[in-house]
């Protein structure tokens, strides 16, 4: 046998020594700590660090849960307003053609009646009807305008400009209305808010909400009557979910407010609540602003009226672009919102 065997038997044929360890006097008590074990501490420490993270995964759990409901919601909104967009320029398509038709007989009507006024000016009772049948036509060809107004291609051209400026000359063209009424005006546009846009478009818009708001009023004769019109830079929450600065131009009424099962449709085409008008203002209103990628919001507010917010980018998403064209943009739709 080597030397090297030898010496092995010889090791192994030593005595082996027991260790004897003194079992604790009672459960709680502790364990003596050996070397390159767990004693009952780093078992606690273990335990607690396993349930911090158990707690930190649910909560990530239930944030991600939120999230996605959110995100669910904000397609469908977005899914919804396209669907609007594409329904409205249909519409609009249909509604042109009909307009166009029916603009040329009431041409030819006009031209008859003042013909026939003429012929009839020593009656004064026949040419009294004259009057009513000529008044009857202006009628109707405004309500064609303003449905080839809401059809037409509206290609915007931005212009530098402030919100201001659009407020001021918006509330100049609806002047005649505030003539012999008891209604007070507030401005709220601390500073001038610059912007690019078609300054002829957005005032006609703008002039549609002022119209409404002082017809709101005057219908319900409210006791205190007072429009306010706004205007401020900040960021607002864009129908896609995400957060964008956006220059707000607001109109505000003390009127009876918008009814809450029609708050959704006030801006839908021929849709109204009065018992004279064609319902296409508002709708007019939205073409507007989808033109120039921007948003409309609308609330009541806490103390009775309405709020009507137009959100408009600084800039037009592609410079000039048409409404059709702006019915793909990502933020085109109506929000609703509370009144800040």
């Amino acid at each position: 046998m080597s030397a090297l065997s030898s010496q092995s038997i010889t090791t192994l044929e030593k005595p082996l020594r027991i260790v004897e360890v003194e079992a604790p006097a009672s459960p709680d008590a502790e364990l003596p700590h050996v070397s390159g074990q767990l004693d009952v501490n780093d078992l606690r420490d273990l335990m607690q660090s396993v349930t911090e993270t158990a707690q930190r995964l649910q909560a990530t759990h239930v944030a991600l849960h939120n999230q996605v409901a959110r995100l669910q919601r904000e397609l469908a909104e977005a899914n919804a307003a396209l669907r609007r967009s594409q329904s409205l320029a249909a519409l609009g398509q249909m509604a042109a053609g009909i307009a166009h038709e029916v603009r040329n007989p009431l041409g030819s009507i006009q031209l008859y009646v003042q013909m026939l006024a003429e012929d009839l000016a020593d009656r004064p009772e026949q040419s009294a009807l004259c009057s009513k049948i000529d008044r009857a036509v202006v009628g109707l060809d405004a309500i064609v305008r303003d449905v080839l107004t809401f059809a037409r291609d509206m290609t915007i051209r931005p212009q530098p400009t402030t919100a201001t400026e659009l407020l001021e000359r918006a509330l100049a063209s609806c002047e005649s209305l505030l003539v012999g009424r008891d209604i007070g005006v507030r401005r709220e546009d601390h500073s001038p808010c610059r912007l690019q846009a078609d300054g002829c478009l957005m005032v006609q818009a703008l002039s549609n909400v002022v119209r409404n708001a002082i017809e709101a009023m005057v219908e319900a004769e409210s006791t205190q009557q007072t429009l306010t019109l706004g205007a401020a830079k900040r960021k607002v929450r864009c129908p896609d979910g995400r957060q964008a600065q956006r220059i707000v131009l607001w109109v505000q009424d003390t009127g009876p407010g918008i009814p809450e099962e029609v708050v959704d449709r006030v801006f839908n085409p021929f849709f109204t609540t009065r018992a004279t008008g064609t319902g296409l203002g508002l709708a007019i209103v939205h073409r507007i602003v989808d033109a120039h990628g921007g948003h409309i919001r609308i609330a009541n507010t806490t103390d009775g009226g309405t709020r009507v917010e137009l959100c408009l980018p600084a800039r037009p998403p592609s410079g000039s672009m048409t409404a059709d064209d702006a019915l793909h943009a990502s933020d085109l739709t109506l929000t609703r919102t509370e009144s800040e």
